[in-house]
């Protein structure tokens, strides 16, 4: 008998740890799908050399029901192999659609960065009676998806962000999961939230808010420092984070995902002082 299993990240991430604590005869189990929310790199590794390659991702929204691209099981071992970098993308798009990102000008462009857009038939035909949200989102015949990422002249789609997660720091664009994915490569790091806070001078400055591992034994002070120049040796000076923050339980959705609006909340209460 053969299992499939449909899996949020954070369900993914706990039954790697398990099978990793307590081995059990998982082989028939020939497809675990996930999806829904970031899958970092690093956590991607130890999925594929704890339960083989069994992973599927699939990127879709309601709006076009997961549907809009796909990293399948053989790509997912081709990547770990010869091409690590390409366990960061969600894969090309499906035949039934066509995907483009919007670069800054409106228009659709088959590589660069900028906001995914999607055509075809499995695109809704929009909001119940809210035409002025169906009208922001369908556009020239396009979906606009909200999401950010950057598509290479391969056809893959590598998501960066959502449009409101986008941190601008004196005019230039942040993207966090390209922060937390860096962040996230310390043994001291479980999870991290990266969002903006307010700045008298730049507008905006690059927070992280980080959660330490269970059992963990370094000081905060001097983990802030080691993760200050894990970023330094591996960003540009601007997406550095300014400060580091701690918390032990981040705000998540009932899927796991970390809820990135709560955390940027905190910082902008008051929206006149600056941290």
């Amino acid at each position: 008998m053969t299992d499939i299993a449909f899996l949020a990240p954070v369900m993914l991430n706990r039954l790697v740890r398990a099978q990793q604590e307590q081995p059990r005869d998982l082989t028939s189990l020939e497809n675990v799908v996930y999806g829904g929310a970031p899958m970092y790199v690093d956590d991607l590794r130890q999925a594929l050399e704890t339960l083989g390659p069994v992973l599927t991702q699939i990127y879709g929204q309601a709006e076009a029901p997961v549907t809009i691209a796909c990293l399948d099981r053989q790509a997912h071992s081709a990547a770990l192999e010869s091409d690590p970098g390409r366990l960061a993308s969600v894969g090309s798009a499906y035949t039934s659609v066509e995907v483009a990102v919007d670069t800054g000008d409106g228009m659709p462009s088959p590589t660069g960065t900028g906001e995914v857009i999607v055509r075809g038939d499995v695109v809704m035909a929009g909001y119940w009676e809210s035409p002025e949200a169906t009208s922001a989102a369908l556009r020239g015949g396009w979906l606009w998806t909200g999401d950010i990422a950057r598509l290479d002249s391969h056809g893959d789609l590598y998501l960066l962000d959502r449009t409101k997660d986008v941190v601008i720091t004196g005019g230039s664009n942040v993207y966090p999961r390209e922060v937390e994915e860096v962040l996230l490569e310390h043994a001291g790091v479980a999870e991290v939230a990266v969002v903006g806070a307010p700045d008298v001078e730049w507008g905006e400055r690059v927070v992280a808010v980080v959660t330490i591992r269970q059992g963990f034994g370094q000081d905060r002070p001097t983990l802030a420092d080691e993760l200050e120049a894990l970023c330094r040796e591996r960003l540009s000076a601007y997406k550095v984070p300014r400060r580091f923050d701690w918390d032990d339980d981040l705000p998540k959705s009932p899927y796991g995902k970390i809820l990135k609006r709560e955390v940027r909340a905190r910082y902008w209460k008051d929206h006149d002082r600056a941290i």
